[in-house]
């Protein structure tokens, strides 16, 4: 055989190894992608189907108690690659074979390892697996190398729901090429506290009606593309000051409060047929006053996200737990007959105060359907199956919820195709298409909040930098990302002419560091604080800025140095540096939204953006600077130094 049949061999072996036993095909046209995965294209009603509902009760005929209270629960798992007789690998299929749980939620993890796996498991499992995954953001959200479409705040500063349908919609169809079918979304909270460290840009803004336009928007292109939409966190998360991930938040408001503010986008979501809801790891003493106290420390559950865990006084019954709050307010009051899935059962805001097995059982007496991303999985299973043989819970309310999540998957075509082909994800996922949608977005969500410095203004009606302008990038991260979080926007600039000095900041920056960047950005024409203050649950500095970085931004301001402060996150860090005299705002560190803000800041693109939330004290909800690009206005070159 000649050295290039060789070569020829080789990569058709490596090709058949890249997707397991499928056949090497050549790109899928929308027409065959469509007649061989129908049920991809099938639009998902909340309202079970006659043959899903027979179907379901077939299966709960067959299954025993445990499997039953097996079908509740769902499992979290970071896939990567495993070999069949690793402990992980050993320790997941037991859950599947002989635990019969219901679902998986996958959280970070390479594309072709996370579908794999799960194929390995939906072949395993007795009866299909509900795959779910928090795709607020997309694709990218959880698979790596996958395109991140902007945070939901983005959407709200352009004003156009129909961002959140195209978003809903896409969001959907790649989820189900990657083997997901229940997606965790949209964020429904109304964020209209400042100080919020958990939702934020998660969520659409601060007007409850403007917000239920844009979850409706998503929940209805989602839907109609396949996939069960989520809104969460039930009856909302937007005005709280801790991250539910740490401890136990506490929105003291009475009902009239919820019905004027965060129950409108809820009642949107469902009105518009979505088909599952999250409650949330929030207490509410005006609506359920039961008080819950701390564990003792050596029996809480070692937390899986938290940094540090808050410990709230006057503790009351988390939603999820609450009777009151999930089977009383959102099933009764609400109207609401889909699954009711609870928020991760391993963050601290219940492991403080529950046990696994407890809080299992409370969650199903108060109305949950799913009970997700569990600490101790076989507490669980075990607190379910002895509370229904004491009589403490019945078999038939754990029937009433296996039957909603066995139906949902009968209706999702799980019966008909479980495994995911893995020689379609390249042809689905972050495509053109992807790409495009996000840029559109980014582009009409960058928004100009302040000009004082004119800076940014020009005659005429344009934007941007004069021509010739010398930029420094003080990037400042609260992440472990020093070396890369801002190249998307550093190459977009030097693409478009401005090689800009460039120094990151982050909490391990030595105080040398801190007085080289100070030095440096004060040679410059202008100076850009790229401040990536970004929402990162559980963390203790989520969405705030390292000192470091925070101390250089304050002495240029003190200086008078010219300063152009873009927020690549948190939009409310003008409240910290109210002498920034130019304030943009990005909502995130998407790299669509920082390739438009550099586009913007060099007169590519205008400034089009509003702030769907209010700067207490500073701007009003609505503010953002209107200017049309001005192209001619690119700036020259300038030197190029990235560390």
């Amino acid at each position: 055989m000649t050295s290039k049949k060789l070569s020829r061999l080789a990569r058709t072996l490596l090709l058949l190894a890249a997707v397991g036993t499928a056949a090497v095909a050549p790109p899928v046209t929308p027409r065959a992608r469509a007649q061989k995965n129908p049920e991809v294209a099938s639009a998902y009603r909340p309202k079970a189907s006659a043959d899903a509902l027979k179907w379901a009760d077939q299966q709960l005929r067959a299954m025993t108690l445990e499997q039953k209270a097996g079908q509740l629960i769902s499992v979290g798992i970071n896939a990567r690659f495993l070999n069949q007789e690793s402990a992980e690998f050993k320790e997941l299929r037991r859950q599947v074979e002989q635990n019969h749980v219901g679902g998986i939620i996958l959280f970070r993890g390479p594309v072709y390892e996370s579908v794999h796996l799960v194929n390995r498991m939906q072949q395993l499992a007795r009866v299909p697996l509900l795959v779910s995954a928090d795709l607020e953001a997309g694709a990218g959200m959880r698979f790596e190398d996958t395109v991140n479409l902007p945070w939901n705040m983005a959407l709200g500063a352009t004003g156009n729901p129909d961002f959140a349908r195209r978003q809903g919609e896409l969001t959907a169809r790649e989820a189900r090429a990657l083997g997901v079918q229940q997606v965790f979304a949209p964020v429904a909270d109304v964020n209209n506290n400042a100080g919020n460290p958990v939702i934020n840009v998660r969520s659409f803004g601060e007007d409850p009606s403007e917000v239920a336009r844009f979850v409706a928007a998503f929940v209805e292109g989602a839907q109609g593309a396949g996939v069960i939409a989520t809104a969460k966190h039930f009856p909302g998360h937007g005005d709280t000051a801790v991250d539910s991930h740490r401890g136990l938040p506490v929105i003291d408001v009475g009902r009239a409060r919820l019905d004027a503010v965060e129950l409108v986008p809820f009642r949107a979501a469902i009105k518009s047929g979505v088909g599952s809801v999250m409650p949330a790891h929030i207490g509410l003493p005006q609506i359920d006053p039961t008080q819950v106290t701390p564990l003792p420390r050596e029996a809480i559950v070692r937390p899986t996200y938290a940094e540090r865990e808050v410990f709230v006084e006057n503790a009351v019954l988390p939603g999820t737990l609450s009777p009151v709050i999930t089977g009383g307010l959102l099933r009764k009051d609400l109207g609401f007959d889909g699954i009711i899935v609870t928020d991760a059962m391993d963050m601290s805001g219940l492991t403080i105060y529950f046990k696994q097995d407890e809080a299992a059982v409370r969650a199903v007496l108060a109305g949950a359907d799913m009970l997700l991303k569990p600490a101790d999985p076989d507490a669980m299973l075990r607190g379910l199956v002895a509370a229904v043989k004491s009589g403490r819970l019945t078999e038939k309310r754990v029937e009433e919820s296996a039957r909603r999540i066995l139906a949902a998957k009968y209706d999702l075509g799980l019966t008909r195709q479980r495994v995911t082909p893995l020689e379609m994800i390249d042809t689905l996922v972050s495509g053109p298409e992807t790409l495009k949608l996000a840029d559109e977005i980014a582009e009409h969500a960058v928004t100009l909040v302040r000009d004082d410095a004119k800076l940014l203004q020009r005659e005429g009606g344009g934007g941007g930098l004069r021509p010739g302008t010398r930029v420094f990038n003080l990037a400042i991260t609260n992440g472990e990302d020093r070396f890369w979080i801002a190249n998307p926007f550093v190459s977009q600039l030097a693409r478009l002419g401005n090689r800009a000095e460039t120094v990151t900041l982050d909490a391990r920056s030595s105080e040398d560091e801190v007085k080289d960047a100070l030095e440096r950005a004060q040679k410059a024409d202008v100076v850009v604080a790229s401040m990536y203050g970004r929402v990162r649950s559980g963390a203790t500095n989520s969405v705030g800025l390292p000192e470091q970085g925070a101390r250089v931004l304050s002495a240029l301001l003190e200086k008078k140095v010219p300063v152009v402060g873009v927020s690549f996150g948190n939009p409310y860090l003008l409240q910290n540096f109210q002498g920034l005299r130019t304030y943009v705002v990005a909502y995130g560190d998407m790299p669509s939204l920082q390739r438009a803000a550099a586009r913007a800041l060099l007169g590519q693109a205008g400034f089009s953006g509003r702030l769907p939330i209010s700067l207490p004290g500073l701007h009003p909800r609505g503010t953002g600077i209107q200017l049309k690009a001005t192209p001619a206005a690119t700036p020259a070159a300038g030197a190029a130094t990235n560390r």
